[in-house]
C-alpha cells in the first residue's frame, strides 16, 4: 500500500471527534494493508516505529524537513520501514551524520503531507486520535471478531500491531496464540479516583481496602530460580533491586507473576518520600552500597499466575486469596475487607498515620484489566492531585532567569488523542527541580514562541490543587486553581496521565 494512504487516513482520523468515524476510517485502512504491512502500518497509526527509538531528535528532523519534497507519491509502507531499519542499524563514529543523511534521503522521496506525517511519527507527536482503544475496535471490525477477544489479546501481548496481524491473517485462531507468559510483562491495571471511602462503598458495597503506598509500581516474574522485575512501563530493572530478587527467589511458589509496589522504608518502618525511593529505581551503579544505606521492600497486592495456574480471569478476591497462600505475610499489602463506613474510614486514618498516601478500594469481583484504568479499582487520597503532562514551559525571570519555570499543564483526551490544557504553575519547585526540568524540557523541545518553549508531551508531573473552576480561556472549559508541583513521575509515561474525563468528573462531584 502507498504510504500516502496511511498518512491520509491519519489526517482524516485527526479531523473527526467521532469515535465511530475514527473506527470506520481505521478499519478501512487496515483492510487495505498487504499481510506483510499490517504490523508496521498499525504501529504507524498509533505512533510507534517497529524499530523503537532510533536516535532521531528534533534537530535531525528539522534538517530533513528542509529537504525538497517529492511531487509524486511513490513511497510504500515497506519502503518507509526499510529506511527506518537502515537508520536503526547505524552506530559508531559519525553515526549522527549518517542518520541525518538517511532520514533526509527518505524525506526527499516523500510528498509535503508525507513529510509532515513522518516528522510527527519520528518525534512522537502523532496525536491523531488513533490511540489503542480506538485501534482495538478497528482491528476487531476489520477482522470480523468480537472486540472482547481482540482486547484480551492486546492486554496479554501489549502490542496492538502484532495482534492486528494475527487477527486479520488468522482470525480467532491467531488471537488464541496470545497467552499470559512468564518473563513477558504485561501492562498494569490502573485505577480511577474516588472522593473517599464512603464513595467507594457506595460503588462496590463490600470492598477490599489496601494501603496506597507512595512507591514505584513493579511487576515481578519468577520462573524456577530466575526472577525478573519490570516497571510499570515494562522496563527490566532487575539488576537494581537485588534484595527483591533474593526475597522472591525464596518464596515457596516456583512460578509467579506478581503486581505490587517497591518502597524505601526508614528503620522505624515509615516510608521515605517517593523521590528517595526513585534513587534506587533502575540504578545499576553502586547498587550494593545503596542497598545497605537505602534498602527496598516490596508489597504485593495482586497475583496473575502461580505454579501453572493462570489467575487473570479470576475475580480480585480469588487472586488475592491464592497470593496469600504462597507469599509470606510481610510481603502482602496491608488490607481489610469491609462494608462498614466507620471501619473503612478508620483504616484510611491508619494508612495516613503510617505515612502513606491513602487507600486503594477494590471491588471483590473486579477482573484484572491490564493496561486499562478499570472502574473496579479506586484510589482515595485526601489531597486532590492529578498526573498531568507538560506541553510547554516559559522562561523565568528575576531569580529564575535562565530556567524554564512556568509549566503548561494538560490532561489526556483518549478520544481525540490530544492533550487538553488546564492551566499553568510555577509553584512548588526547588532550585534542584528547576535545574533538572530545564535540562529535561530542552531535550523535548519542538519549537519556540517568544518566551514559550513547546515540548513533546512526554513528561508527567503530579500536581496538587485546591479546586477546579469553569474557564473560557482553556479548550476543556476548566482550569486548575492554586496548582503546585508535588513531584515529577518519571515512572509514568504520557499514556498514564489522568484524562480530561477524570478532571470533569472531579469538577462535577464538587459542583453537586
Amino acid at each position: 500500500m502507498l504510504f500516502r494512504t496511511l498518512a491520509e487516513t491519519s489526517e482524516a482520523v485527526a479531523a473527526t471527534r467521532s469515535r465511530l468515524k475514527k473506527v470506520d476510517l481505521l478499519q478501512t485502512c487496515l483492510r487495505r494493508f498487504a499481510p506483510a504491512e499490517i504490523e508496521t502500518g498499525v504501529g504507524y497509526l498509533i505512533g510507534n516505529l517497529r524499530q523503537g527509538r532510533i536516535g532521531l531528535g528534533p534537530s535531525i528532523v528539522r534538517h530533513a524537513l528542509g529537504v525538497s519534497a517529492s511531487e509524486a507519491s511513490t513511497l510504500s509502507i515497506s519502503d518507509v520501514d526499510s529506511a527506518f531499519e537502515q537508520i536503526a542499524t547505524v552506530s559508531g563514529k559519525g553515526s549522527s551524520l549518517e542518520r541525518k543523511r538517511l532520514l533526509s534521503d527518505l524525506f526527499g522521496l516523500a510528498t509535503p503531507a508525507e513529510q509532515q506525517f513522518l516528522a510527527r511519527l519520528v518525534l512522537g507527536e502523532l496525536r491523531q486520535g488513533a490511540l489503542e482503544g480506538v485501534v482495538v475496535d478497528a482491528i476487531a471490525k476489520a477482522a470480523g471478531l468480537p472486540v472482547r477477544d481482540v482486547r484480551r489479546a492486546v492486554m496479554l501481548s501489549g502490542n496492538p500491531a502484532s495482534v492486528a496481524e494475527a487477527a486479520i491473517a488468522e482470525g480467532i485462531a491467531g488471537l488464541q496464540a496470545f497467552r499470559l507468559e512468564l518473563m513477558q510483562p504485561l501492562q498494569p491495571m490502573l485505577a480511577q479516583t474516588a472522593e473517599g471511602t464512603d464513595a467507594a462503598l457506595e460503588a462496590f458495597g463490600e470492598a477490599a481496602f489496601e494501603y496506597k503506598l507512595d512507591g514505584a509500581r513493579i511487576q515481578v516474574h519468577k520462573l524456577e530460580s530466575q526472577v525478573r522485575i519490570f516497571t510499570r512501563r515494562l522496563n527490566d530493572v532487575s539488576a537494581s533491586m537485588p534484595e527483591i530478587l533474593e526475597a522472591v527467589g525464596e518464596f515457596p511458589a516456583r512460578r509467579l507473576i506478581l503486581d505490587g509496589e517497591v518502597i524505601a522504608l526508614r528503620a522505624d518502618g515509615t516510608p521515605h518520600p517517593f523521590q528517595v525511593t526513585m534513587r534506587r529505581f533502575g540504578r545499576t551503579l553502586d547498587v550494593e552500597r545503596l542497598r545497605e544505606s537505602l534498602p527496598l521492600h516490596a508489597f504485593f497486592f495482586d497475583c496473575l499466575y502461580v505454579d501453572g495456574e493462570d489467575l487473570i480471569d479470576l475475580p480480585a478476591s480469588g487472586r488475592f486469596g491464592r497470593m496469600s497462600n504462597v507469599l509470606p505475610a510481610a510481603f502482602l499489602i496491608p488490607r481489610i475487607v469491609t462494608a462498614e463506613s466507620a471501619i473503612a474510614a478508620g483504616f484510611l486514618e491508619q494508612a495516613l498515620a503510617a505515612g502513606h498516601e491513602g487507600l486503594m478500594a477494590k471491588s471483590l469481583d473486579s477482573l484484572y484489566e491490564a493496561g486499562n484504568r478499570g472502574a473496579g479499582w479506586l484510589k482515595i487520597k485526601p489531597a486532590h492531585t492529578l498526573d498531568l503532562v507538560v506541553i510547554a514551559a516559559e522562561w523565568g525571570s528575576g531569580r529564575r532567569q535562565g530556567w524554564l519555570s512556568n509549566l503548561h499543564l494538560a490532561a489526556r483526551d483518549p478520544e481525540s488523542g490530544q492533550f487538553v490544557m488546564l492551566g499553568k504553575t510555577f509553584k512548588g519547585m526547588t532550585d534542584k527541580m528547576l535545574e533538572w526540568q530545564t535540562r529535561r524540557l530542552l531535550e523535548l523541545e519542538t519549537r519556540r514562541e517568544g518566551h514559550v518553549v513547546h515540548v513533546r508531551p512526554e513528561l508527567v508531573v503530579e500536581i496538587a490543587f485546591n479546586e477546579l473552576q469553569s474557564s473560557p480561556h482553556y479548550p476543556g472549559g476548566l482550569a486548575l486553581r492554586f496548582a503546585r508541583v508535588k513531584r515529577y513521575r518519571e515512572d509514568k509515561g504520557a499514556e498514564d496521565a489522568d484524562t480530561i474525563e477524570t478532571v470533569r468528573e472531579i469538577f462535577m462531584r464538587r459542583a453537586s
